[in-house]
């Protein structure tokens, strides 16, 4: 499963949304996450991931920054390419 569809899929059964709405240029406010919800996904995405979350602000404004995140810290700390 592409790391896309495994962010859709968290979202969509967190967030009780469906799918077909969760496109790569979804906005997540747009999608009804506010910064709580985007929070609470951060850290369904460290546990499924296995990753550990920066620091540092990383802004999110959008499904395909979560993918983009997530590809990113799995390269980093994972050693792969992503």
């Amino acid at each position: 499963m592409t790391t896309l569809a495994t962010v859709q899929n968290l979202l969509a059964e967190k967030f009780d949304l469906q799918v077909a709405n969760l496109q790569p240029e979804s906005e997540l406010d747009k999608a009804g996450l506010d910064s709580l919800a985007v929070i609470e996904c951060m850290f369904m995405i460290e546990d499924e991931f296995k990753l550990k979350m920066p620091d540092e602000r990383v802004p999110i404004l959008t499904v395909q920054d979560i993918v983009t995140l997530i590809d990113r810290l799995v390269a980093e700390q994972h050693g792969m390419s992503a």
